[in-house]
């Protein structure tokens, strides 16, 4: 899956907050990323986030994203 730094990632469930929208801050084996409801920042494994992902949007073009 081709995930770069400023993508925005629609996941599969939301966070707390209510939003389903994070922004990617670092990519490599992990992922750092940003809750845009919230600014609440995580760090988890690049395998667990994936295939969690629904929507990838990058300048302001979509890329559905189906397993």
């Amino acid at each position: 899956m081709d995930i770069q730094i400023g993508d925005v990632l629609t996941m599969k469930k939301a966070h707390p907050c209510g939003s389903r929208d994070w922004e990617v801050l670092r990519v490599g084996a992990d992922f750092k990323l940003r809750c845009r409801g919230c600014g609440h920042e995580v760090m988890g494994a690049r395998s667990k986030f994936e295939k969690n992902v629904r929507q990838i949007l990058r300048d302001g073009q979509v890329q559905a994203h189906g397993n």
